[in-house]
């Protein structure tokens, strides 16, 4: 039995993608050995924010959209413990968005999971910060009616100067587990994107990430590819756009391998073409999933306390 499990009854839907970001959330922390004592768990309002009730950890169930606002008051009082934020697109990207902003700018060591499910589920179906303008009727019959353009969350962290951008799945549990990992050993403010499906409101919205056609898993060092066995495909930049190449035809047009893509974490330049040019609303190109962007920069508490110790 895991450590971190609690009596508590779960009241998540069945079938809803947070009990597998639960339970890679709870493995991950077993294996990194941490006592259960110096970790904090911060939440506002939403489906995914009664996760701070089914783990055994100090907790707080806050305000909407305040999760990070009060993520922030805990580091700096006890900068040893682990604090981590869990939020919704609608918590996080609507009335937390100044909040998310500052927090990303500020570079406080705090790890910031967004499950993203591209509603609101709690509210039962509104439509959210990242609801796709196209959408169609799902297994309940709900169709969602709206006109406004999705928000892009990757690139707004970007433009916040975030020092650890990236995304993954919630039915991909080994890269789930792999990022929340990365996550925790990034010195600063690190952001998950997880996509995250609600069977009720907004079922099968990342059916296509499941098509192996359709997704890049970036890895660093490593030429960003995707597709699989003959049809494999590559990118190239040209014109600081994103080009598909077949690799066969590649390599037998004798063509510079060095051309090709090499995903570098740490290049600003290629993280913008990542985040801008991957949209849900392109059919074409594939949508990236991994570490989009990471820097060092030194944690805001730490400048906090130096400031503090000079007077």
């Amino acid at each position: 039995m895991n450590i971190f499990n609690t009596k508590n009854k779960i009241k998540w839907c069945l079938g809803c993608g947070n009990y597998a970001i639960l339970k890679q959330i709870k493995e991950t922390l077993y294996q990194l050995g941490i006592k259960k004592e110096n970790i904090v768990f911060v939440s506002g309002i939403g489906c995914a924010s009664r996760l701070p009730y089914y783990i055994d950890t100090f907790g707080l169930h806050g305000l909407h959209g305040r999760a990070t606002a009060i993520a922030t008051g805990i580091k700096l009082c006890n900068p040893k413990l682990s604090v981590w934020v869990i939020t919704g697109d609608g918590d996080l990207l609507s009335i937390g968005a100044n909040h998310f902003i500052h927090i990303l700018r500020r570079n406080i060591n705090i790890n910031i999971l967004l499950f993203n499910n591209e509603i609101y589920g709690l509210t039962k179906g509104q439509p959210s910060p990242t609801t796709n303008i196209i959408q169609s009727k799902n297994k309940s019959n709900y169709k969602i009616n709206h006109t406004f353009y999705s928000l892009n969350t990757t690139s707004l962290a970007l433009g916040a100067n975030g020092t650890f951008i990236s995304r993954t799945i919630d039915n991909n549990q080994q890269h789930l587990k792999k990022m929340i990992m990365r996550a925790f050993f990034h010195k600063g403010t690190s952001l998950v994107e997880i996509y995250q499906n609600c069977n009720v409101f907004n079922d099968e919205a990342f059916k296509k990430y499941s098509n192996i056609n359709n997704v890049i898993y970036l890895e660093q060092g490593k030429r960003i590819t995707f597709g699989k066995d003959k049809n494999k495909k590559g990118l190239i930049i040209k014109n600081l756009r994103p080009k598909i190449v077949s690799l066969n035809n590649y390599k037998n047009n004798n063509h510079n391998n060095q051309l090709l893509w090499i995903h570098d974490e740490n290049d600003i330049i290629k993280a913008n073409i990542l985040t801008n040019m991957f949209k849900k609303s392109n059919n074409i190109l594939p949508h990236p999933f991994g570490v989009i962007y990471k820097k060092k920069k030194s944690c805001y508490e730490t400048e906090f306390y130096r400031e503090i110790n000079k007077k």
